[in-house]
């Protein structure tokens, strides 16, 4: 029986992993093997939050060369991350300044400023993309303000993805699907919105042209085909959605949780406009119309803070707390990099006259009721913007993992929730390889593929879980923090 041997790199804020898939090619299934896994975390260089990307390197090639240690072929290498960061080249392809992570605070302020001297409506008009503070448009702003000195070094403007393709091939690619998280590319034309360029007064050379995913950027050591696939991971993570018609959602649990349906024409009026809803690129010219959510990322810095090492006894001693006694809005700023967690979420109650969440436990069943809460809103929106109904909602990803709350957003959004894929990103850098090796077609036959290789896990939605007075009670407290 034929195999492909598929290297699939996924890099998350928080860790990075080298997995090995194996695709069988008679019965069209797919394995997966972890291979090498690392921790990814912020340095501080001068008092700013910045990523190593030496040690990411180092990372890959060291995982890659595990695969090729093991005696194993290897067809392919693609490699995934978040979206936003970038880093800038010289013309020697030296690295010109830090490379910042996006939850450094040198933007605080920064959107505010552009979108009073542009105009929020104009900026959401040519790029569709929903309003965050360290948006790449808004990271650059603060270079040029800070540190125009560097200007004049640099040749070329990667994403970090692109930039580690780079590394291993000698050759850079602009990829759409993490361009278009910049705020940069103009939703209408798929290029980078000149306007903007000249308004943040840098050349359009640095930019080059974006290529959709989908091809081979060049080779590693001289010999292993190095492939574009969606680089933004929830772009990768959507490919591996097993949405069922065009009226179900996706939801990518991780530290962000990005709900959204899976578009053909991006959705930019005034509704999605005021929603903040984004619209990503996709694959096969299809938009991720969806919403950032913090996510788990609050319950991660919890775990971290309190040094909780029982992640599954922690969600149950959680369950077992009494619903809804406090309420946080999990994208306020507040929440985006404190000092501390556990202090942001109980002042953030103190300030709205809420019950102060204690325990640990009682600090995880907050966060869990609050992200359930806004799921419920979001998909509210979502359903809003296309005229009818979401009919199903798909959690993909490590938050699938999380049964309680799965259950709870299938209670608060009134609909059934299928969970898993686990490794969705992973998966759909997989997909992208595939199509590139013209072993599959399009994103709905490796959907297909991978409910073959994947079973899902079903949450009924259960309409009389609490009564209905109580539930619009605390529907409407949530919706008054907002």
């Amino acid at each position: 029986m034929g195999i492909l041997n598929i290297a699939a790199v996924d890099l998350g804020a928080s860790s990075g992993r080298i997995m090995l898939s194996t695709y069988h090619i008679d019965n069209q299934t797919i394995s997966l093997e972890e291979i090498h896994r690392f921790k990814n975390q912020f340095i501080s260089q001068n008092g700013h939050d910045c990523w190593d990307l030496f040690a990411l390197e180092t990372e890959i090639v060291t995982g890659l060369r595990k695969i090729l240690d093991s005696g194993k072929p290897l067809h392919s290498i693609g490699i995934d991350t978040w979206g936003v960061d970038y880093v800038l080249l010289d013309k020697n392809g030296e690295v010109v300044a830090p490379t910042y992570a996006y939850r450094d605070h040198r933007t605080d302020g920064v959107m505010q400023k552009v979108q009073s001297e542009l105009g929020r409506e104009t900026i959401y008009r040519k790029t569709g993309i929903q309003f965050l503070t360290f948006n790449t448009l808004y990271q650059l702003k603060a270079m040029v303000d800070e540190n125009p000195q560097w200007l004049s070094q640099v040749k070329d403007f990667v994403m970090i993805p692109d930039y580690l393709n780079y590394r291993l091939t000698g050759v850079i690619n602009r990829e759409y699907t993490n361009a278009t998280t910049t705020q940069l590319v103009n939703v209408n034309t798929d290029s980078w919105d000149t306007a903007l360029l000249e308004y943040l007064g840098l050349p359009a050379s640095w930019f080059g042209r974006i290529r959709h995913p989908g091809h081979q950027v060049g080779l590693w050591n001289n010999r292993i085909p190095v492939m574009s696939v969606a680089s933004h991971d929830t772009a990768s993570a959507v490919i591996s959605a097993p949405l069922s018609d065009e009226n179900t959602a996706y939801l990518c649990s991780g530290t962000w949780s990005l709900m959204g349906l899976d578009t053909t024409t991006p959705c930019t009026n005034d509704t999605a406009m005021n929603s903040n809803i984004t619209n990503e690129g996709g694959i096969d010219g299809h938009y991720r119309v969806l919403k950032n959510i913090m996510g788990l990322w609050l319950f991660n810095r919890l775990c971290t803070e309190r040094s909780i090492t029982d992640i599954p006894a922690l969600v149950k001693q959680a369950e077992a707390e009494p619903a809804f006694q406090s309420l946080i809005n999990p994208n306020a700023e507040c929440f985006l990099n404190p000092p501390s967690m556990v202090e942001a979420i109980q002042q953030y109650c103190r300030e709205h006259n809420q019950t102060v969440p204690q325990n640990t436990a009682q600090l995880a069943r907050c966060i869990f009721d609050s992200l359930a809460m806004l799921y419920r809103k979001t998909a509210l929106e979502l359903a809003e913007l296309q005229g009818k109904q979401i009919s199903a909602l798909h959690i993909v990803g490590g938050g699938s993992q999380n049964e309680f709350l799965n259950q709870l957003c299938a209670d608060l959004c009134g609909m059934d929730v299928f969970a898993g894929p686990v490794e969705a990103s992973v998966l759909g850098n997989v997909g992208c390889q595939l199509m590139a090796l013209d072993q599959i077609r399009s994103a709905a036959e490796f959907r297909q593929l991978v409910v073959k290789s994947f079973p899902l896990k079903q949450f009924k939605n259960r309409p009389h879980f609490m009564p209905a007075s109580l539930l619009e009670t605390k529907w409407h407290e949530f919706c008054a923090l907002h």
